[in-house]
């Protein structure tokens, strides 16, 4: 699997960047406000909890964009390119892309439309949402999208079972720590209802509704007796695809 997946444990990584400022220059919060500004007018919240008036909204943007949709962008990178970008540049250019790939603007366009910026910084910017939209906006921030849905199976395990993570296909983008992969666990919580993924992994197993649990993992099992400190517990919530019964 890509690196950016699996990088719990791995040595020699480089110093960590201790970094506290949410946002270090002005234009990422630009970029996390047009995020939030696609999350709330995207089209799969016609199903979302609570429900929102997709209907009669009046945007031009037609698309599904969540929370996934943004992490499936930057953790498709390369790997090497991956580390290299702050934050933020990985969010813009995860954006930038998703509207060239969906037809909203031509990378020719995107292109003459930055360099119109670099050489004129002050100069006026597009027109402001709408009223409506902008509501849309608050209400958003305020209310969110429950991934809680309609299920009518039960869970498969129960609290206090002991389970094996899976190892499924590596796909660009995914919910399992790759350093859980294959290991034993035990199940402290089973959390009520089920829920669905914002969108769907394909052979990694996530998407559709279903259980999701809090599973307990000894942090020897994982690192390895002499890199863990004694009597240590991770904790993982994990959707039900993850989780196999031991053999």
């Amino acid at each position: 699997m890509k690196l950016q997946h699996y990088l719990g444990g791995l040595e020699n990584l480089g110093p960590v960047d201790f970094e506290k400022q949410v946002f270090v220059q002005e234009w990422e919060k630009r970029i996390f406000g047009i995020h939030t500004a696609m999350m709330a007018e995207s089209a799969h919240l016609k199903d979302a909890l609570p429900s929102y008036p997709m209907d009669t909204l009046p945007t031009a943007f037609k698309s599904d964009w969540t929370w996934a949709s943004l992490r499936t962008g930057a953790e498709g990178m390369q790997p090497f390119e991956y580390f290299k970008f702050r934050y933020y540049e990985k969010w813009l250019g995860g954006i930038s892309g998703f509207f060239v790939n969906a037809g909203y603007i031509q990378s020719d366009e995107l292109k003459d439309r930055a360099n119109h910026y670099r050489k004129q910084p002050d100069a006026p910017l597009p027109d402001k949402p709408n009223a409506a939209i902008r509501e849309q906006i608050v209400r958003y921030l305020e209310q969110g999208d429950s991934g809680l849905r309609p299920y009518d199976a039960a869970p498969l395990f129960g609290e206090g079972d002991v389970v094996i993570i899976a190892d499924p296909v590596a796909v660009d983008h995914t919910r399992l720590p790759g350093y859980l992969r294959n290991k034993p666990g035990k199940i402290v919580e089973v959390y009520a209802g089920a829920f669905a993924y914002f969108v769907n992994t394909g052979p990694d197993g996530i998407g559709e509704p279903m259980p999701v649990y809090r599973v307990a993992f000894d942090a020897a099992d994982l690192w390895g007796v002499d890199k863990s400190e004694p009597n240590t517990t991770i904790y993982a919530d994990l959707f039900e695809a993850y989780l196999q019964p031991t053999r």
